[in-house]
């Protein structure tokens, strides 16, 4: 045993109508680096254009929290110099925690 958890979760982002291409591109460039460099994973994204849905898999192991990762990324200095706030884009979120089965 490790003492490393591990957290994943499945997060699905509802877009402003005609804005769902935009906000992935200006999301793949930006927050995905930076979560990467910060120790999070990402195991995938996926557009739901019927829906107008953003969906990705993300995970964290380490001897911090998921959480506390998370609270690490939003107060970073480079999280604050993106340039990308959700609010202009996002009308909806809704974020499950899984645990891995297979």
């Amino acid at each position: 045993m490790t003492g490393l958890a591990r957290t994943v979760q499945i997060r699905t982002y509802t877009i402003r109508a005609g804005l769902l291409d935009e906000w992935v591109d200006r999301w793949q460039r930006s927050v995905v680096p930076l979560r990467r460099d910060l120790g999070f994973e990402i195991h995938g994204s996926w557009k739901d254009r019927a829906r107008n849905q953003h969906i990705w898999v993300i995970s964290h192991e380490g001897p911090e929290s998921f959480d506390e990762a998370n609270e690490a990324y939003w107060a970073s200095d480079c999280r604050k110099t993106l340039g990308l706030n959700p609010d202009d884009y996002l009308v909806g979120e809704e974020t499950r925690e899984v645990e891995q089965t297979l």
